[in-house]
């Protein structure tokens, strides 16, 4: 059988299988559900080879695996298949993209923290789509703007309302068919947000194992949750600090891609965009085409950067 590893703990990785065996009647889908959609999870242990090959295998991996008992709904993988991509943080393969959520208000958005997980993403070849929550107190329709900062920098952005289930189908159908990395600091409703995403979705979990019911509200690790399908989202550990990784301050400006058009009228080809006496891209924020708030972080981790140690 086949199926992608949702789950790793302690060395039993939960697998999804799709598969759905021809005794399921129609009476055991729940309304709003498909059979699709229904699948089962197996504990499964993974075969000593890959210690010796050195590939460990990682949540988000799809895989083929033997089933030891299928009524305990246990089993061994038996091979990692083709991985499309591999994070570093966190460490999950075959991510399609990043949603990352940010309240408007209640807490005000800390976009330097945002800016720090796009770079992360970006430097990891993944898209993201930035959601911004609580349209529903958001009075003074600041949103919208702040929709437009990101939108203007290349991003797709939306404005949800986790509590009054507004924008959540257009949400749904960003996440169609890929497998979602999301992620957003505490207090914005990222876990009001990710059970919107999940109501009507059935997923039999089979005999779980204490090991991962001991774990299941203290554990870090990440987990996949399956929505529909094909269709999953990852649940990260809330952040409220981000370190910029295998990176110079010299590379820095690549990541603020609203830069690019500017960068041909500084007089240095090696320009910071920091001090220079003649430079585009501070000329374009003085005249408002640059966010300020945007190039002020850029300032922040260049500064950071630089003063960071080398080994």
């Amino acid at each position: 059988m086949q199926g992608k590893i949702i789950r790793g703990v302690a060395g039993f990785y939960y697998v999804h299988s799709n598969i759905v065996h021809s005794d399921i009647v129609h009476s055991d889908i729940a309304p709003g559900s498909t059979a699709e959609d229904k699948g089962a999870i197996y504990e499964c242990k993974a075969k000593g080879v890959f210690r010796k090959d050195h590939k460990k295998p990682l949540v988000g991996d799809d895989v083929s695996f033997d089933v030891l008992d299928e009524e305990k709904k246990l089993g061994n993988i038996s091979e990692i298949l083709s991985r499309h991509s591999e994070l570093i943080r966190p460490a999950v393969a075959n991510v399609d993209q990043a949603l990352i959520i940010f309240s408007i208000v209640k807490p005000q958005p800390n976009f330097n923290l945002l800016d720090r997980f796009l770079i992360m993403m970006q430097q990891q070849d993944v898209p993201c789509v930035i959601c911004f929550n609580k349209t529903d107190i958001d009075e003074d329709g600041i949103g919208a703007s702040y929709e437009e900062i990101y939108r203007k920098c290349g991003y797709q952005t939306l404005s949800v309302s986790a509590k009054k289930q507004q924008g959540i189908d257009t949400l749904r159908n960003l996440l169609e068919g890929k497998t979602t990395a999301v992620a957003g600091p505490s207090g914005v409703g990222k876990s009001s947000l990710v059970n919107c995403l999940q109501s009507g979705t059935v997923m039999e979990t089979g005999n779980i194992s204490e090991k991962i019911e001991r774990g299941r509200h203290t554990t870090r690790h990440s987990e996949l949750i399956a929505i529909k399908g094909n269709t999953y989202i990852l649940d990260t550990p809330g952040f409220s600090s981000l370190g910029l990784f295998d990176l110079e301050k010299e590379d820095l400006a690549q990541y603020y891609p609203e830069f690019a058009e500017y960068e041909k009228y500084c007089r240095f080809g090696s320009c910071s965009h920091i001090a220079e006496p003649v430079c585009g891209v501070r000329d374009a924020v003085q005249e408002g085409r640059i966010d300020r708030t945007r190039y002020a972080n850029y300032c922040l981790l260049y500064e950071e950067l630089k003063g960071k140690k080398k080994y």
